[in-house]
């Protein structure tokens, strides 16, 4: 998914991280449907735990980035719809395009990370003043890009460990 350059706008801010609302709606989802789709002589409880953590985790992280655009001032008409360009953008792939759950899972954790790396960076490469504390956002953004750095090592790790 790409991300501007540089943020130039608190509407600009507050689409990019409506973005990041979606595609946490959109991995989560994934992971939870592909793992019920298992048989279940293939369902495992380690990969449930995994996912169940991963769920719990994207609603975090959606509340966060929600309380970051609610305090943000911006122009309401501006708002768009960005449902549908995460769809499109993310449903390239689907489910089905990978060996399993876990790789599923995996490339959702690969996409989030990127997707908040990009915006890290756009935002430290912007001198735009922000209504809200920069250090404060980009504190949360970090933490939440650390978070999707640990779910990549977490179904690493679980992926190595059945092989």
């Amino acid at each position: 998914m790409s991300v501007a350059s540089r943020v130039e706008s608190d509407g600009q801010l507050a689409r990019l991280l409506q973005i990041g609302i979606v595609l946490e709606e959109v991995v989560e989802a994934r992971a939870y449907e592909h793992y019920q789709r298992l048989p279940d002589e293939e369902r495992d409880e380690r990969i449930e735990d995994l996912l169940q953590e991963a769920r719990e985790e994207s609603a975090e992280h959606r509340e966060r980035l929600q309380d970051i655009v609610d305090r943000l001032d911006e122009d309401e008409d501006a708002a768009i719809d960005i449902t549908p360009l995460v769809h499109e953008q993310y449903a390239r792939t689907g489910p089905d395009d990978f060996d399993g759950v876990l790789y599923d899972q995996l490339n959702g954790e690969e996409t989030a990370y990127k997707f908040y790396d990009d915006l890290i960076t756009a935002i430290t490469e912007s001198e735009t003043s922000f209504s809200i504390d920069r250090e404060s956002l980009l504190s949360t953004l970090r933490d939440i890009r650390e978070a999707e750095a640990e779910g990549v090592e977490a179904v690493a790790t679980l992926m190595e460990s059945r092989t």
